[in-house]
């Protein structure tokens, strides 16, 4: 199926991530890692508004309070505040940092952040260093603050969303090329039952990813220039073809919850790469979760 793919911030990020829909305020929220920025697009105005951090800011996620984000930087967590810019520390800073640092994070449907980490390959000023395996570890913070690790041995943690059912955690492994399936246990927030999902395709690797309400899993093939659309079952259901060749994450949007908004990385000669893309789709994405915040 073809599909028309809208570029609509042409920002230029380094490396575009994070992506997160406030329905409240009709607006997506993504980061630039590598330039440590925030940037917010007013679907309404088609405006870009832009903070700058003082570390990599890598995810993001809406909180119970309306107007306040949770903000994963490279260290650590922070509450955040982008109608006044009043920034404070949420308590969890990551064991090991600088030498590993923060990746993608979601809040999960009982109101847990689940985050992941990895090698840090992202220098002071902001250049790219080096990235290897097994040093990320995926961490659950609980809304009062208590953390538990649920998986050790990570090269990149990438890719977190739940089933609409609630009862499938999925997971990836950028290095690994892998995304993997779990048992989720929403009364508990826990996961268990680790198994192969969506394994060994060839285009890319496996970066951020969304799903939408019949259960399909939407992911972002970094350095494959595309989308894979993936079924309950772990069959590849369609290939969404990109302008660019760097895909980071993906969410859902817009009043319907069928815009598909998409970020993405720089690439050498690519005019496009970095900028926040966008496509209709026919299937509706599932509403944001949020910190801190019971199912109700």
């Amino acid at each position: 199926m073809a599909r028309e793919i809208v570029c609509i911030a042409p920002v230029g990020d380094r490396c575009g991530e994070g992506a997160v829909w406030s329905a409240t305020e009709a607006v997506l929220y993504w980061t630039d890692i590598n330039r440590f920025l925030v940037h917010r697009y007013d679907e309404a105005t088609r405006a870009v508004r832009t903070w700058l951090f003082e570390e990599p800011v890598v995810a993001i996620s809406l909180t119970r309070e309306d107007g306040c984000l949770l903000v994963a930087l490279g260290s650590k967590l922070i509450w955040w505040w982008p109608q006044t810019d009043r920034r404070e520390d949420h308590g969890f800073v990551l064991p090991g940092a600088p030498r590993v640092r923060l990746n993608d994070g979601r809040a999960d449907p009982a109101g847990n952040f689940w985050v992941g980490s990895m090698k840090n390959n992202v220098l002071p000023n902001g250049e790219l260093g080096e990235v290897g395996p097994d040093e990320g570890v995926l961490y659950r913070v609980a809304p009062d603050g208590a953390v538990t690790e649920w998986r050790r041995g990570l090269g990149i943690s990438n890719t977190l969303c739940w089933s609409p059912d609630q009862r499938t955690f999925y997971f990836g492994d950028t290095l690994a090329n892998e995304i993997y399936a779990f048992d989720y246990d929403m009364e508990a927030g826990a996961i268990s039952g680790e198994r192969h999902f969506f394994t060994g395709f060839d285009r890319g690797s496996p970066d951020g990813s969304a799903i939408d309400s019949e259960g399909f899993l939407w992911n972002c093939r970094y350095g494959g220039g595309s989308i894979a659309r993936i079924a309950p079952d772990g069959s590849l259901a369609e290939v969404i073809e990109m302008p660019v060749t760097n895909i980071t994450t993906c969410t859902f949007g817009g009043t319907d919850l069928k815009t598909l908004y998409v970020t993405t990385a720089g690439a050498p000669g690519e005019r496009l790469a970095g900028s926040l893309h966008a496509l209709r789709v026919e299937v509706a994405g599932l509403p944001e979760n949020r910190y801190g915040a019971p199912p109700l």
